[in-house]
Parts: structure tokens; C-alpha cells; sequence
């Protein structure tokens, strides 16, 4: 159980962490359109940005990808970035049927590359080999998880807060949250390693 609670609370702190806010603001810009009566499709998203941050771990954790750290952390952003343009380019318009699917693909492509940036602290932390990794994992997406879940939340309330008593269309709502968004992440890509 203490084994438990020690990933369970790394995944908790990986998201939660103040100084490292870009998977709370990727995960704001993903659920720019969404409101608590979206909360399947807003579970479904989330779960599938879980399934790849993790996915990516265990490829990295059994040596199976390397990636260059630069290379993601400079990638990061640009999902958050890209997710916050998609939104603010879609506002106001009607979703069709198969945005879902497209929006869950990406969702996992960019889980993977948020996954890729946080594997080499990972991979210094893990003990043991093969297959006596798979339950730590586990336990760290369940952090994941149940701290992204308590971002939803947050968001969705804040949402929900906004377009009921100060009467912001979700239009609306979603430009102004999209440009914020792309103000803040913009400085960050441009601060990039790779830009040295």
C-alpha cells in the first residue's frame, strides 16, 4: 500500500505541480468547449490523454522509444498551442459527428508527447526490471487520473460559473479562453531550448 501512495501521489504532483503548469493548461485548452453536461465526451478525452501519457512512459520505461528531451519539451507546448487555435478557429461553430474521433486521436498523440517529457525523471526514478515496472505505472496513471479529474472539475465549475451568472456565450468563452491560452504558451515556445 505505501508503495501505492508513493506513485499514486507522483502522478497526483506531476499534474498538480504549480511550476509545472503545462499539463493543466493543456488540459484547459481541451476542454474549451466542453460543460458539465459534456462530462462523457470530457471523461473520454482526459481517460485518452491518460492512455497516452502512459503508453509513452512504457515505451520509454522498457527502452523501446528515446526521444531527445529538447525535442519534446519544445513539443509540448506546440500541443497546447495547437489545441488552443483549433478551438479558438471552431468557436461558435456546429461540432460534426466525427470531430470526436478526430479530437480523441489527437488527444492521445499529444498524451503521448506530454508522457515522452516526463519519462526521463520517470525512468531515473523506477526500480526493479521488466515486468516489476508495470505496477508503479499503473499506480502513477491513476494519479494522473484522479488529478486530472480534479482539474475537470475545477474548469468545468469555473465554466459553468461564467456562462451562468455572468451570461459568457460558450463562443465567447471559448476566444477568450483560446487567446489567453495561446498569450501564455507562446512566450514558452519561443523560450525553447532548441531556439538556443
Amino acid at each position: 500500500m505505501q508503495e501505492f501512495l508513493i506513485y499514486f501521489n507522483m502522478g497526483l504532483k506531476h499534474v498538480l505541480d504549480i511550476m509545472a503548469y503545462d499539463h493543466v493548461v493543456f488540459l484547459i485548452a481541451l476542454l474549451i468547449p466542453y460543460t458539465f453536461k459534456d462530462w462523457k465526451r470530457v471523461f473520454l478525452l482526459v481517460s485518452l490523454f491518460t492512455l497516452g501519457h502512459t503508453l509513452a512512459l512504457i515505451l520509454s520505461v522498457f527502452g523501446i522509444v528515446s526521444i531527445s528531451i529538447t525535442l519534446v519539451e519544445f513539443f509540448i507546448p506546440i500541443t497546447i498551442l495547437i489545441t488552443a487555435l483549433y478551438h479558438l478557429f471552431t468557436a461558435g461553430k456546429s461540432a460534426k459527428k466525427d470531430t470526436i474521433t478526430f479530437v480523441a486521436v489527437i488527444t492521445v498523440c499529444f498524451g503521448l508527447i506530454h508522457g515522452l517529457g516526463f519519462s526521463n525523471y520517470f525512468n531515473t526514478i523506477m526500480v526493479g526490471s521488466g515486468i516489476s515496472k508495470v505496477v508503479p505505472l499503473l499506480e502513477f496513471a491513476l494519479g494522473i487520473e484522479a488529478a486530472q479529474l480534479i482539474v475537470v472539475f475545477a474548469v468545468l465549475l469555473f465554466t459553468y460559473i461564467l456562462q451562468t451568472f455572468f451570461r459568457f456565450s460558450k463562443r465567447d468563452w471559448a476566444l477568450v479562453l483560446s487567446g489567453c491560452i495561446i498569450g501564455v504558451i507562446l512566450p514558452m515556445i519561443l523560450q525553447s531550448e532548441i531556439f538556443k
